[in-house]
């Protein structure tokens, strides 16, 4: 079987044209669509999805389309960027609203789906700015079914694949056909995926001449061949195209045919399926569709892309979601590598590998400045004689101080907080979306065993945290603590870790031995082992915090983590309100590629505080204050940075 060939050395492996809009997911599944209450929202379109999908696969892939000139519009557009994807020939409709799509999960067999796309913006896409000269930069176009079904829609799509055959862009249809889109049912029925219509059909044969790869599931070929029997379908398919004809077979897996139709389909190359449970369906047509072509495009021959394909659409019916849930690479090894399981969503290894290898911010350092203290910043009231309400003017006078600190040289991309929600919330909130590293504490002060402040049910307390916000977890822990108490903290942590792999916030966990439980040098020993049986009992935070210690300690944390996760982000040096020079002196110590950089508070504006709660100094004078001493931090932590580069270059060249 002959294998796709795609033109190579160009900018782009994938262009997409068709639906980009908002899915509005039901959280609640069992029960109609009428019945749901809260909606989780997601990129959606099955254009947007597979552009999407080939950019998480590593593809280098763009999106053709329209969104309004709004919020949702700039969500779409935000979501592609993060994850790789080209916005570049994203039109903006300074009128039309973008599309949105109410969508549930009653069963495994009823998926409610409500379009609401009445003239949104992808169905006006200008068909004249279509940018001839992008498409001539792309080895493939694909086109999805919704976007040949009106006048204007398919006139951008005809332009477009009159430019790409130009080119040599190989053309791809994905015929995902909606009867909704279509005009055959009600505007609520989303779910019905097949009403046969002799006037459709003859309207999608007129077009099928102008791709070489086709797909589709049985009914979509019998909508594209009009007939009600689907080798007869694909038979008057062939008629009209030389296409490849990919048949999407569900958990029978997948049937390619090029040339002659075969007497029977399972003639034809045939690829089995993987026998998942399914939990929504709702998607892994885009994800068959973002396998495939990431196997083709890399030159894998017909049976490994279809297998590819085929395991991306497994993964994603186990899920919540459709953009959202798409694979990644390590996903699809961890899969592939013997690790395939019946019920995918209830692979820990796998769920772990759907947070952590997708795109994230990156944190190379961190310089945080932490003022999610609550019981110290009430002890300095009172010691000043304060009213408690200065607190939280007090905190968002720190903000300032990060705000400005972050304009220095070589901090951009490296400021983050810790502010808690209580006494600092409108600090948080202001610290919210600047593009900080931004941590937020649920432990109650001082509590051993773990409790948390202000909840006694964290999930639903996490509901209300804006997705950027890190989970901080201080737990005072040693390893020889008693059996009972240290189970006891072990429980909360569970907690802790599911409502944040629930949630979606990442965690930091903050490590630090209690002082009457430590022998002589003994605090960096016990950190690591509490660490080990965090890591022994499931917990995988994407951030670690804990006190300085010796370059050996560190070493064996660094060996300890890559061991056990690999994808952790990093761990941070927190204060324990220490001198600013014995800090900066122990930053010479944490040499290793795991320490990102620090978490400190009290050291850097504790005694500012008091004197500013004491009115003894200004705002104007506690902002120099405090800056001073977070420029100092940050200077002593770039020059021990400095210092390692220069060793390992020194090292380097005695090895040469």
């Amino acid at each position: 079987m002959r294998t796709q060939t795609f033109p190579a050395d160009r900018d782009f492996d994938v262009a997409c044209l068709g639906r980009l809009a908002v899915d509005l997911y039901a959280q609640q599944i069992g029960c109609s669509l009428e019945a749901a209450s809260t909606f989780a929202k997601y990129l959606g379109g099955s254009s947007a999805n597979i552009a999407f999908g080939t950019a998480r696969l590593g593809l280098r892939s763009a999106m053709i389309s329209r969104v309004g000139n709004e919020q949702n519009g700039r969500f779409l557009l935000d979501t592609l960027r993060r994850e790789g994807c080209d916005v570049s020939q994203v039109q903006i409709d300074p009128a039309r609203l973008t599309g949105m799509v109410l969508l549930g999960i009653k069963d495994q067999d009823t998926f409610p789906l409500l379009f609401a796309r009445e003239n949104c913006a992808d169905m006006a896409l200008d068909a004249e700015a279509i940018d001839a000269d992008f498409l001539a930069r792309c080895r493939s176009l694909v086109i999805t079914g919704t976007h040949l079904s009106t006048p204007g829609v398919l006139a951008a799509s005809r332009r477009a694949l009159d430019i790409a055959g130009r080119h040599g862009v190989v053309r791809v249809l994905d015929i995902d056909y909606r009867p909704v889109l279509w005009g055959l049912t009600g505007k609520g029925d989303g779910e019905t995926r097949y009403i046969g219509n002799a006037e459709i059909s003859r309207h999608l044969q007129a077009q099928l001449g102008a791709f070489e790869l086709i797909i589709g599931t049985e009914e979509e070929w019998m909508i594209a061949g009009g007939a009600e029997d689907l080798l007869a379908s694909l038979r008057r398919v062939r008629e009209c195209t030389d296409a490849t004809l990919v048949v999407k077979r569900g958990p029978l897996g997948c049937s390619i045919v090029q040339g002659e139709i075969p007497a029977s389909i399972d003639d034809a190359l045939t690829v089995e399926g993987e026998r998942v449970e399914v939990l929504n369906v709702l998607g892994a047509g885009d994800a068959f569709a973002s396998g495939l072509l990431s196997g083709l495009l890399r030159g894998k021959d017909w049976r490994e892309s279809a297998a590819i394909a085929n395991a991306c659409g497994a993964i994603v019916v186990s899920r919540h979601g459709c953009a959202p849930a798409m694979p990644t690479p390590a996903e699809l090894a961890h899969w592939f590598s013997g690790n395939r399981h019946p019920r995918p969503d209830q692979d820990a290894q796998l769920a772990h590998l759907h947070r952590v290898s997708v795109p994230r911010a990156q944190w190379p350092e961190l310089y945080v400045l932490a003022y999610d203290h609550r019981s110290q910043f009430e002890d300095l009231a009172r010691a000043a004689g304060a009213d408690l309400g200065q607190i939280p003017v007090l905190k968002r006078l720190i903000n300032e101080v990060v705000a400005e600190v972050e304009n220095d040289a070589g901090c951009r991309g490296k400021i983050g907080v810790l502010i808690d929600g209580r006494l600092g919330e409108a600090a948080l909130h202001d610290a919210t979306g600047r593009g900080w590293w931004v941590g937020r504490p649920i432990e109650l002060p001082g509590s051993r065993p773990l409790r948390f402040d202000g909840t006694r049910s964290l999930a639903s307390d996490l509901a209300h945290w804006p997705r950027e916000q890190v989970v901080k977890c201080l737990v005072f822990y040693h390893p020889d603590d008693p059996e009972v108490l240290r189970a006891e903290q072990d429980e909360q942590l569970r907690v802790v870790w599911e409502a944040t792999r629930h949630s979606g916030h990442e965690l930091l966990l903050e490590v630090i031995p209690p002082r009457d439980t430590l022998a002589a040098n003994d605090e960096g020993q016990a950190v690591v082992g509490a660490i080990r049986h965090f890591y022994d009992i499931g917990l995988k935070p994407e951030w670690w915090k804990v006190g300085a210690m010796s370059a050996r300690q560190w070493q064996a944390l660094d060996a300890l983590v890559q061991e056990r996760d690999p994808w952790c982000r990093g761990a941070v040096i927190l204060g324990l309100s220490q001198p600013l020079e014995q800090l900066v002196a122990s930053f010479a110590q944490a040499t290793t590629p795991l320490v990102k950089g620090f978490m400190i508070g009290r050291t850097v504006w504790a005694d500012a505080s008091l004197a500013w709660l004491r009115k003894e100094i200004d705002d104007a004078a506690f902002r120099r204050q405090v800056a001073a001493n977070f420029r100092r931090l940050i200077a002593g932590w770039q020059g021990s940075r400095a210092a390692v580069r220069a060793g390992a270059a020194v090292a380097e060249q005695g090895a040469q």
